[in-house]
């Protein structure tokens, strides 16, 4: 079927009649191509080498599920302290906000996960197999025949074999390569949901980069709506410049005409199929695959390029583009409100965790003249050295308040965990009132301590208690 023309009215996608239109872009080569492949192989070493890389006995980021430990560089995060994960998050999207801002949908088009995958391997391996744009349309139009049926099974194969690999990478964020390498010494048998984690994984990234493409981006990817809020006339995206391009003319003819041939380069290149000569539209990922391409042409015409570039609405009017303005403004003030609190948030993060709550049940205990309040101790040790701890209690306390069933000091393996039955006992002769005390734990070698929440003792209350000791058989008949 006849590729339709990019329009403002619906998707470039689709067809006339309601159809899929799949989009073939052709290759381009340029300034701004080179800079994104080498940004994307970047990446994409980042992505692979990070559960390679040591960091204090752990893969530099390792997001262990089972154990509840989360190591990034050297951190380790236990599962009490997600909660400086909000300010991680809050601070990423600040900083998207703020690009964004500045220069559109940048972030989509040079370093978005999907962006790379799908345009820096599965499109390079597409046009190794099938050749570039053109010759994969006319692959498609093209009865099937024995060699169109070898060449999709050989294209899909390695597709398969490309997400299994990136599905397996994925896994080892979370087992460690290690781990991920004895699992594939014996059968899935033995590992089924590890196995089926890996075979969910190549099953989606196949179904997506094989078949959905670009759907993601215009129908599933939220940003590109977002984009509308974010930017405005001085935000520098990609545009064509109506002024020198129109009106529109061939190369060879001599009347007056503007530097755009209406050559169709920018829409065989782009990997949504839009016409960037329509204006911004929700559907340009800001790849500057276009800007390439007519760059490429006004230079055999021996034409000034710039004619598809980054610049601002404003600019492309003649006007000045301000980067300084009040939304560069908020969003800056926001983006350093949210470092400070999440560099705050890392210094509370401590080698050392410790927490209390009270055990179930009744409140209290009175037996022969002593209270007793009973509370259950975890410790986690987040570093990866045994460690051995010592248990104290803080506040204002009795002097005969002593502490059962548990040793003053815990020894814990690297990275271990445990739960204690604490014990508190106070002779009811020494009780007064409830009075509040917190637990600190201290690291015997190294000093480091942490101390619990406030937690109260409580007792029964003098000015209602009985005379004498109650006795449950008096009251059974």
């Amino acid at each position: 079927m006849k590729p339709s023309t990019p329009t403002l009215d619906s998707l470039s996608t689709i067809h006339a009649d309601g159809s899929r239109q799949f989009v073939h872009p052709s290759d381009v080569h340029g300034p701004f191509t080179l800079w994104r492949r080498m940004a994307a192989f970047a990446l994409l070493v980042i992505y692979i080498a990070l559960p390679w890389i040591p960091v204090n006995g752990f893969p530099a980021v390792f997001l262990d599920v089972q154990e509840r430990r989360f190591h990034f560089f050297g951190l380790t995060l236990a599962t009490q302290d997600l909660w400086i994960g909000f300010f991680l998050v809050t601070g990423l999207a600040f900083s998207l906000f703020f690009v964004t801002s500045l220069f559109g949908r940048v972030w989509c088009g040079w370093t978005c996960p999907y962006t790379v995958f799908m345009e820096q391997i599965y499109r390079r391996v597409e046009r190794w197999i099938d050749g570039d744009g053109a010759a994969q349309r006319q692959l498609e139009d093209a009865p099937w025949t024995a060699p169109k049926i070898a060449r999709r099974i050989f294209k899909h194969g390695v597709f398969v074999l490309i997400s299994a690999i990136i599905a397996h990478i994925f896994l080892s964020y979370f087992v460690s390569i290690k781990a991920l390498y004895e699992m594939m010494q014996h059968s899935p048998a033995h590992h089924t949901k590890a196995f089926g984690v890996v075979l969910f994984l190549t099953g989606a990234l196949y179904f997506s980069f094989s078949w959905f493409r670009e759907q993601f981006c215009i129908i599933l990817c939220p940003y590109g709506r977002l984009q509308s809020a974010l930017t405005d006339d001085n935000s520098v995206v990609i545009g064509y410049d109506k002024k020198r391009g129109e009106p529109r003319g061939k190369a060879s003819v001599e009347k007056p005409a503007g530097d755009c041939i209406d050559c169709r380069r920018c829409v065989q290149v782009c990997p949504t199929g839009i016409d960037i000569r329509n204006g911004l539209q929700l559907e340009c990922i800001g790849c500057a695959a276009c800007v390439d391409a007519c760059d490429d042409i006004m230079t055999k015409l021996k034409r000034p390029k710039g004619l598809v570039r980054y610049d601002s609405y404003v600019g492309l009017q003649g006007g000045k583009t301000r980067l300084i303005r009040p939304r560069t403004i908020l969003y800056t003030v926001m983006l350093i409100i949210g470092a400070m609190a999440f560099a705050f948030a890392a210094t509370r993060i401590s080698p050392l965790r410790a927490s209390v709550v009270r055990m179930g049940g009744a409140s209290f205990y009175v037996d022969s003249g002593v209270i007793r309040n009973q509370f259950q101790l975890r410790i986690i040790n987040k570093r990866n050295a045994e460690s051995t701890y010592k248990i104290e209690l803080v506040g204002d306390v009795p002097d005969s308040l002593k502490i059962i069933g548990v040793a003053q000091t815990i020894t814990l393996p690297p990275m271990g965990e445990d739960l204690k039955t604490l014990v508190l006992t106070l002779p009811q002769a020494d009780y007064r009132e409830h009075f509040r005390f917190r637990i600190k734990v201290t690291d015997t070698a190294l000093g480091d301590s942490n101390d619990t929440r406030v937690m109260e003792y409580l007792g029964p209350d003098l000015d209602h208690a009985p005379a004498a000791t109650l006795n449950a058989k008096d009251f059974i008949r």
